[in-house]
Formats: C-alpha cells, sequence, structure tokens
C-alpha cells in the first residue's frame, strides 16, 4: 500500500466511482509529466449531491463539503489515469474552482477551500497548489461547485 492509499484508509476516505464523461471530452490528458483532469461536480455513485445556489439554495459550509466531495473525485479521476497508485503524484500544480453563486456573493475562497484542504490533506505538501476561485451564474446538472486541477506526475515505473 503506497503513502497516499495509507493515507486514505487511515483517514477512512474511500475514492468515489466515477462515471464516464457526460459529454464530448475526455476525463483527463497528459502532456508530458502534467495531468489535466476535467472539472468535477460533486457527484456519488452518479447522483448529484450539494444541487444548488451556494448562498442561496445552500450554505458555504455546505459549498465547503461540496468542493471537498469534487476533490475527491478529482483524485479518483486521478487514480484511474494512474493506474491506481497515487503515490505517482509529484504536486497538485493547478486548481480551479467554480463557484454557483448569486453576484452579491463573497466567499468564494472559503468554499474552494473544501477542495484545496483535502488535497493537503491527502497528499501533504505535494497537495499545495495555486488556486483560482470564481463565480458562476450557474453550472452543469444544478452543480453548487465544480473543480478542476493539474498534476505533476511522475512516469509508470
Amino acid at each position: 500500500m503506497g503513502d497516499v492509499s495509507a493515507r486514505l484508509s487511515e483517514l477512512g476516505i474511500v475514492l468515489p466511482s466515477i462515471a464516464p464523461p457526460a459529454g464530448n471530452y475526455v476525463p483527463y490528458r497528459f502532456a508530458g509529466e502534467l495531468l489535466f483532469v476535467s472539472g468535477q461536480i460533486p457527484r456519488i455513485d452518479g447522483v448529484e449531491h450539494f444541487v444548488g445556489v451556494v448562498g442561496r439554495d445552500i450554505s458555504p459550509e455546505e459549498g465547503y463539503q461540496a468542493a471537498r466531495l469534487c476533490a475527491l473525485n478529482l483524485l479518483a479521476r486521478v487514480n484511474d489515469a494512474l493506474d491506481g497508485d497515487l503515490d505517482r503524484v509529484r504536486a497538485c500544480v493547478q486548481v480551479r474552482g467554480f463557484v454557483n453563486a448569486p453576484a452579491e456573493f463573497r466567499g468564494h475562497a472559503a468554499v474552494i477551500d473544501g477542495a484545496s484542504d483535502l488535497l493537503v490533506e491527502l497528499l501533504g505538501d505535494k497537495g499545495r497548489h495555486v488556486r483560482t476561485a470564481l463565480g458562476a451564474g450557474s453550472l452543469p446538472r444544478g452543480s453548487s461547485v465544480e473543480v478542476d486541477a493539474v498534476f505533476e506526475v511522475t512516469a509508470k515505473s
């Protein structure tokens, strides 16, 4: 068992099963040692959670949990891309988070902290990243949050 898998187990976290893309795109793509992962919404076993507008339909705290779930789905995609070896992740390079929120909402960064916190919790310093947190007028399937990311990975040994 690798370090990241051991950390997941220690925290009682199980990577969710992931559905195939819902449109004309790929879930991830390698570019050299960079792994680009498509945006993930807060979905578990094909069912959307935390649907609605943050600050109106759901609380910022629930938005934080939604972003955390998005990051967990990101890691499930990374795990798939790396044939189950999350220890090949050298670094999470960039995270972009989108929050479905009304124009007057100002807590985007605190919501996307849910994703950032989980990545650092599981990957340690390798999980620290640059980040953008944006507001969006709507997101796919009515999701409250969507998160995508770029990871630096080692070649398969």
